[in-house]
């Protein structure tokens, strides 16, 4: 009966319900030194006791997706997960992801090839754009993980390209797609998923107790 409950909240408004995509919701065990809060319950004494990272929270409706082609001489292309963890790693700062722990996301119930799509330069074969999307058949929702360009190409349409590629891919499938990242990013994701349809207000809170 919660977890009923739970999903019908969750269903009315899945970005303003969990900070998380419903699957993880139901798998996920926080430390306890991490509190996540709904901006609607957050206040500035917790930074008193916490550090903060703030997170957009965003929805798609999945009724209209623009078509956004390939510039000639770019291809999407498939990839295993060590080129995806390479990528990863050049476009974040600090990133650290391994082979080994992409290919434990091919483990989980919302994977779906389908949605491993990278873009390659056809004449040097290099990886410039890549995305990842997962599939809960459950609740019928799409969910954008990790959507990254090469640092020499972005501003080019590439990043609204793979967003909606993956859009369209969900379209049949999935009834919904949301999608999260860092208000602070300098690159400013939450402006290339406005671009491609994604609405919404919503901002989570991830607080760390200090000193622990």
């Amino acid at each position: 009966m919660i977890a009923d409950i739970m999903l019908e909240k969750y269903l009315q408004n899945p970005c303003r319900a969990s900070s998380l995509p419903y699957w993880k919701t139901k798998t996920i065990s926080l430390p306890e030194n991490m509190l996540l809060l709904h901006h609607d319950h957050f206040t500035p004494s917790l930074l008193d006791s916490f550090t903060d990272e703030p997170y957009f929270r965003l929805y798609h409706d999945l009724n209209f997706v623009d078509e956004v082609p390939l510039p000639m001489g770019f291809s999407f292309v498939t990839s295993n997960a060590a080129a995806f963890a390479d990528h990863i790693n050049c476009c974040y700062s600090g990133a650290k992801m391994t082979e080994t722990e992409l290919e434990s996301y091919q483990s989980h119930t919302v994977y779906d090839p389908s949605l491993w799509i990278t873009i390659r330069e056809d004449q040097t074969g290099q990886m410039i754009a890549s995305g990842i999307g997962e599939l809960d058949c459950e609740i019928g929702e799409g969910v954008l993980e990790w959507i990254q360009v090469s640092a020499e190409f972005r501003g080019k349409g590439f990043g609204q390209c793979i967003v909606n590629e993956l859009l369209h891919r969900m379209c049949g499938k999935a009834g919904f797609a949301t999608v999260s990242g860092q208000c602070n990013n300098p690159v400013n994701p939450e402006s290339l998923y406005r671009k491609c349809g994604f609405t919404g207000q919503d901002i989570w809170h991830v607080l760390r107790k200090r000193g622990v």
